[in-house]
Parts: structure tokens; C-alpha cells; sequence
């Protein structure tokens, strides 16, 4: 596999997800993954679940399913132009895993001042691990500005299988991640996967990637140890 954990998967849970945790976690054990993250959406969010989903998640689930390790996460939509996002601080500090993504049900479009200001402000948040699919044609930024300011503060960029495959897309995903390479901010590669058989599946990132030779070692989650390192120390768990 180009990547040992998929650290971006939606269950039932989101009304637009079609799969359960036990169906992601054996499609990943088929497929050879080490590990999967569960991040349906957040409760600000038009599809999502109760937040009683979230508190159960480290009680109901397993630490691995089918020789899996299951990151408890969460998608949190940023929900205003100061960056916050629609997830309290307690529910973040809870759980292993937090991306905070912009969803157009949940914040207009702005101009690319708006945009850059509200990365800028959601990377100062120390509960966010990765900012979700930042290619969004709709929500242009800075992407130098916004980059540096990521890598200072420890977020890792998402470079995301699904929003890719939309139209126009996949040329802001390869200057985001060509100012990655050269700024040298660790992402991560996810399927942002709807359906299980779409776990662990980044065809269209992997090529983007090698063709512009971003190098391994800055891909976090292409090592499961390396990712687990990195939640563990951030987070003060201790994820096998």
C-alpha cells in the first residue's frame, strides 16, 4: 500500500456515508492497512451525528478491529472567518484525531484574504491535527502564507482522494503539496472514504505525488509507526 493508514473515513454515522466501522476496518485488513481513522462529521454539520456518537466511540469500539488500529477522530467543519471551528475544546482534547475542513453548508465564500485569515487562525488551534481538503476551488487562500504558518504550528495538510477527483481540483492539490515539498510540511494522503471499498484507496494522489518526487518521509501516515508516534506524543495516547 502507498499509505499504512487511512486517517480520513466516514461510517453510517454521516447520513452521506454508506459503510459501518466493522465493514472499513475489514476492507483495511484486507488491503494491508495498519490503521484507520473514524471521522464522521461533527454536530455543527448538516449530515452528522449526535454528539453521543463521539463520547461512545472510545467505549463501544475496540482499539483494533480485525488486526486494524482504530484512531478515534472526527471531521469538524470551520464554521467562521476567525477560524473556529463547530467542535468544543473538551470533545477535541478527547479523542486521538481532529481535521478541520471548510464545508460550504457551513461557511460562505469569501475572498482570498477571508480564506488565508481563517487558516491562519485555525492552525493557532492546538486541538486541529490536519487541515481537510484545503484544494476547495470555492475557498482560495494563500497558499504560502498559509503553509508556513501549518508547518510552524504542527498541522499536517490533507492531501484528500475524493476532492480531488473534482474538476479543477487536482492542480490546487499539486501547488499545495509542491510548497509542501519545499517548505517541508509533513501531510497526510486519505481516500476521505464514503464506502468502505473505497478505504486506503489514493490512486489519483499517489500519482500527483510521484510526479512532483515529494518525498516518503514527509507523507506521515506512509508509516503506521511514524503516524502513531506522532498522535501519541501530541496527544499523550498510546496507540499500538
Amino acid at each position: 500500500m502507498f499509505i499504512e493508514a487511512d486517517t480520513h473515513c466516514h461510517t453510517v454515522a454521516s447520513t452521506h456515508g454508506y459503510s459501518t466501522i466493522m465493514e472499513i476496518a475489514t476492507c483495511a485488513a484486507e488491503r494491508g492497512l495498519k490503521a484507520v481513522a473514524i471521522t464522521d462529521h461533527t454536530p455543527g454539520n448538516t449530515d452528522a451525528p449526535h454528539i453521543w456518537h463521539f463520547h461512545n466511540l472510545k467505549k463501544a469500539i475496540p482499539r483494533k478491529i480485525k488486526g486494524v488500529s482504530i484512531i478515534y477522530g472526527a471531521e469538524s467543519s470551520i464554521i467562521d472567518y476567525e477560524g473556529n471551528i463547530d467542535f468544543p475544546e473538551n470533545e477535541c482534547a478527547a479523542l486521538d484525531w481532529i481535521i478541520a475542513s471548510i464545508h460550504r453548508d457551513m461557511l460562505k465564500a469569501g475572498t482570498v484574504e477571508q480564506i488565508t485569515n481563517t487558516y491562519l487562525k485555525v492552525a493557532e488551534n492546538p486541538l486541529v491535527d490536519v487541515i481537510g481538503h484545503p484544494g476547495t476551488l470555492s475557498y482560495p487562500f494563500d497558499y504560502e502564507q498559509c503553509i508556513a504558518k501549518f508547518k510552524e504550528c504542527g498541522k499536517l495538510v490533507e492531501i484528500n482522494e475524493s476532492s480531488i477527483k473534482w474538476k479543477g481540483t487536482a492542480d490546487n492539490f499539486r501547488k499545495i503539496a509542491e510548497i509542501c515539498k519545499k517548505m517541508e510540511c509533513p501531510i497526510v494522503v486519505n481516500s476521505d472514504g464514503h464506502y468502505c471499498e473505497l478505504t486506503g484507496e489514493v490512486p489519483l494522489s499517489k500519482q500527483l505525488l510521484e510526479e512532483i518526487s515529494f518525498p516518503e518521509r514527509l507523507i506521515l501516515n506512509a508509516d503506521w509507526d511514524r503516524l502513531r508516534r506522532f498522535i501519541n506524543e501530541k496527544r499523550g495516547r498510546e496507540l499500538v
